[in-house]
């Protein structure tokens, strides 16, 4: 039996390759505050969130589209979903009731534990058949139904039936029947368990009417030698049955495992969900388009993990940046600047791994690689200095590059004076857009921004943090020229107004 809930046709990779860069993508994209709202106090749902978004990366439309129908179902049925992952969860934990049976290297305390497990195991595979069978009508997405017709095709009344009554039998309740031959030197060999016939007679026949003849023997109650010696042929003749019986357990167990993994995704997706309803905040399911379409168009998007940690709403941004390659985006400070350029990176990859995003509408082609580029602090060890720093960066950014990768740049190569940032920044642009590589890129340097907007790219485009007359900030994004001037002076008048205003009306 397979769950396939995240891929059509494989199960979710116990180790999927996460990509080169997961911590910077980590530090840059606050995935912390994103993956923790998903997991709750939960590690094993951070585990499988941490997993299942960084290496959605590698996700084609397809398996997107098909997680998406998924998630669909879950949000519809929420309830259900959860009833589902704690039967799983019950069932996992179920084994450990029988732990010192299973560490034992006797095939009887084997067998004994296999029978009980597999007992308790078939009680939770009828719950779960019968939670799908009851929740069948209500869930339309592929995944799902091909799920619920697997358990109830495979685990109709009579298979379980037919389960228990193997498993009463391996109790061996009336003894152990067997068969053995004679090896080398008289030694027994070629033991096989023999299922035993079933009584024909009637129940008067057995208490009055004598059995066909059979040669037995007794062994004393004082006879140890003799009953360890019989305990070792029983053992012989139960060792196959326990070892078959212990890998069925593992198989059971296996599938109850896989179903977790698969499930605590999509748990994960509706205790998001419903933190960021509980903030009023909207979402919506991502529409992947190939990779190199350039498609790139957002309606209200925001940054979700700057959403989890405010008590008010935050503003969303409008864009259409279809058959763009350089989205170049400057202005005032603490303008939505760094918030803007984070919440495309945590769209894109909400998006690839199958989830909604945090937006009204979005729509975006698919990316080969996701990297970022952010300002660092100083080098605490004197190692080397901040362009130093950054170079270095940049070049192991460049050695894991694809085509149709998506980089985003926060106030790059500004460690050293403008005009050399700036013909550093123009290079690497340059030298990116000539490999197919889509940049959004966020700069105070005015040289570099105005040089690329004097070229008038077609494939280019200039956004610029909103800031009224008085200086307030809007913290949306508007298309024009780059400015001149982040308004630093407004942070200062903000800061130290109060202060201003005494020394102005200090007489000396």
């Amino acid at each position: 039996m397979k769950a396939r809930l995240l891929h059509r046709d494989r199960d979710f990779a116990l180790m999927p390759a996460l990509p080169w860069n997961e911590p910077t993508l980590m530090q840059d994209l606050e995935l912390g505050t994103l993956l923790h709202a998903m997991a709750g106090e939960d590690e094993f749902l951070y585990d499988v969130a941490h997993k299942a978004v960084l290496s959605g990366l590698q996700n084609d439309i397809g398996t997107i589209l098909y997680r998406q129908e998924i998630v669909k179902d879950c949000l519809k049925n929420p309830a259900a979903i959860r009833e589902l992952y704690k039967v799983v969860v019950d069932a996992i934990e179920s084994r450990k009731k029988q732990f010192w049976g299973f560490i034992s290297t006797h095939p009887a305390g084997i067998l004994s534990s296999s029978v009980n497990l597999l007992e308790m195991y078939a009680g939770f595979l009828r719950t779960l058949r019968d939670l799908s069978a009851q929740h069948t009508g209500r869930f339309e997405s592929d995944g799902f139904t091909t799920l619920f017709e697997m358990l109830k095709r495979e685990l109709d009344d009579e298979y379980l039936a037919s389960i228990q009554e193997h498993l009463t039998e391996l109790r061996f309740g009336k003894g152990v029947l067997m068969s053995a031959g004679l090896g080398p030197g008289n030694a027994g060999d070629s033991y096989v368990l023999r299922k035993a016939n079933p009584e024909k007679r009637s129940w008067l026949d057995r208490i009055f009417v004598k059995g066909p003849p059979a040669y037995t023997f007794h062994i004393d109650e004082r006879d140890e030698a003799g009953a360890n010696a019989l305990s070792k042929l029983r053992e012989q003749g139960i060792n196959l049955a326990a070892n078959a019986l212990a890998q069925s357990t593992d198989h059971i167990l296996s599938f109850f495992e896989m179903l977790r993994i698969e499930l605590a995704f999509y748990v994960g997706c509706l205790n998001l969900h419903d933190r960021l309803a509980l903030k009023g905040e909207s979402v919506a399911f991502p529409i992947p388009k190939p990779a190199g379409e350039r498609k790139h168009s957002m309606q209200g998007l925001y940054d979700v993990c700057l959403a989890l940690g405010m008590t008010q709403s935050v503003i969303g941004n409008t864009v259409n940046a279809d058959s763009k390659n350089l989205v170049l985006i400057t202005g005032a400070n603490q303008g939505g600047k760094s918030s803007f350029l984070r919440s495309i990176g945590l769209a894109q990859l909400m998006m690839q791994c199958g989830m909604f995003v945090g937006a009204q509408s979005f729509a975006a082609d698919v990316c080969n690689g996701l990297f970022t580029h952010y300002k660092r602090e100083e080098d605490k060890t004197l190692v080397s200095g901040k362009l130093d720093e950054e170079l270095g960066r940049m070049s192991d950014i460049v050695d894991h590059l694809k085509a149709d990768s998506l980089l985003l740049f926060n106030e790059s190569f500004a460690a050293t004076n403008e005009r050399e940032g700036s013909e550093i920044a123009r290079q690497i642009v340059h030298a990116l857009l000539e490999r197919r590589i889509r940049i959004f890129f966020v700069t105070h340097m005015y040289d570099f921004a105005h040089s690329l907007y004097d070229r008038k790219m077609a494939d280019a485009m200039y956004l610029h943090a909103d800031r009224q007359p008085d200086g307030t900030r809007t913290f949306r994004l508007v298309e024009g020229e780059p400015l001149a001037t982040s308004f630093g002076e407004d942070l200062y008048k903000n800061i130290f107004a109060v202060g201003t205003a005494e020394i102005d009306a200090d007489p000396d």
